[in-house]
């Protein structure tokens, strides 16, 4: 063997190079093909590996992000929903303060808020997320997104010049949810329409009214809403009573009031001692005296049934409730003692001269003037 040979025979074989194929991402092209020898698997591997490896990465990443976002959001819902203790410093200054009593209405209120918000924040968060995550997956694609954000647009113009209703309808529903306006459990007067909510949603508020009939009310046909279940109310009793003992009415009204507003079973109900204002309305039947106190929203209608059979209660046993049915129908008891017996029929009254037509409010005039006189006779000599 000639010493010429030598070299040859101790040099390392040549390692194959790729082809002239292998142009993105160089260096994962080169090391594939040194591994597998195969030029197919090597030029192709920025597409059959890279691109879905960035592809996978890009889907990943926005569902960790949707998951951050949502788990964010929930946390700060439960803490509207449920106040805690505030800031710090403040804390030892509050525990000096009395505690105030539960209101069950108003948390569950302000929980029922707070989820409703939750839920239309993730909902925006997801689509905000995806959205971006789908463009990016497209640009790795190689999708020129310049003529899809054109039609988006365009789309998105038309969307929302044909549906101007449905896009004022969600637009009124996230106010309404922002500004706390009404929610579920409220009763409420929208238009003609007036009951308990029972759904709140972007688009269309259930309402079901006294005779349980449920209304369906678009978000933005809503013009004026009357709230009937916010902060406080007005409860208002009119007793009717006769012209004589007025003042003792009075009297008993307000103390029966306030023994019912110290009571232990309605004193969590009654935010300021009732009153009674006085003579509201005078009738040819008597005077109607009226009673007033403030009370929760929610409490309003039972302390008034209740505040009523109170009020009826004490003047019966004052003596003075005789008054009340002064002008109603008297059943007139049987002679023999059998049992009520129908009255004889009245004789036909004399037909009443003609004369000019009676004027209406000098009647009222004169009944009330007759009224005053006998309320307040003239002092003796």
């Amino acid at each position: 063997m000639s010493p010429e040979s030598m070299p040859t025979l101790l040099a390392v074989p040549s390692q194959p190079s790729p082809s002239a194929d292998c142009t993105d991402a160089r260096d994962l092209c080169e090391q594939i093909y040194q591994w597998t020898g195969w030029d197919w698997l090597a030029s192709g591997s920025y597409y059959l590996l890279i691109k879905p490896l960035r592809i996978v990465l890009i889907i990943l990443i926005a569902v960790l992000i949707r998951f951050l976002i949502h788990r964010l959001i929930s946390r700060v819902a439960r803490s509207a929903a449920t106040p805690g203790p505030g800031i710090a410093a403040l804390r030892p200054l509050r525990n000096r303060l009395p505690a105030a009593p539960p209101n069950n209405g108003v948390s569950e209120r302000r929980r029922a808020r707070a989820e409703a918000l939750g839920s239309i924040l993730r909902s925006i968060a997801s689509a905000v997320v995806f959205g971006v995550a789908f463009m990016l997956v497209l640009d790795e694609l190689g999708v020129n997104l310049a003529p899809i954000l054109a039609g988006a647009g365009i789309l998105g113009l038309a969307i929302g010049f044909g549906a101007q209703n449905l896009v004022r309808d969600f637009l009124s529903g996230l106010f309404m949810l922002f500004e706390d306006q009404y929610g579920v459990g409220d009763l409420v007067a929208i238009g003609e329409v007036e009951g308990t909510v029972e759904a709140v949603g972007l688009r269309i508020t259930t309402v079901r009214d006294a005779t349980g009939t449920v209304w369906y009310i678009r978000n933005g046909e809503i013009q004026k809403l009357a709230n009937k279940s916010q902060g406080w109310a007005l409860v208002m009793v009119d007793i009717p009573i006769g012209f004589t003992k007025i003042d003792d009415a009075v009297e008993v009204l307000q103390r029966a009031a306030i023994d019912w507003a110290e009571s232990e079973e309605w004193k969590p109900d009654v935010i300021e001692a009732p009153e009674v204002v006085g003579v509201e309305e005078v009738t040819t039947d008597g005077a109607v005296v009226r009673t007033t106190v403030k009370t929760p929203a929610e409490a309003q209608w039972r302390a008034a049934r209740e505040l009523r059979r109170r009020l009826t209660e004490a003047l019966a046993e004052a003596g003075i409730a005789e008054k009340i049915t002064e002008a109603g129908v008297h059943v007139q008891p049987a002679t023999d003692g059998s049992g009520p017996t129908d009255p004889p029929p009245a004789a036909p009254a004399p037909a009443a001269p003609a004369g000019p037509p009676i004027n209406p409010n000098a009647v009222q005039l004169g009944i009330s003037t007759a009224i005053q006189r006998h309320l307040d006779p003239p002092a003796g000599p």
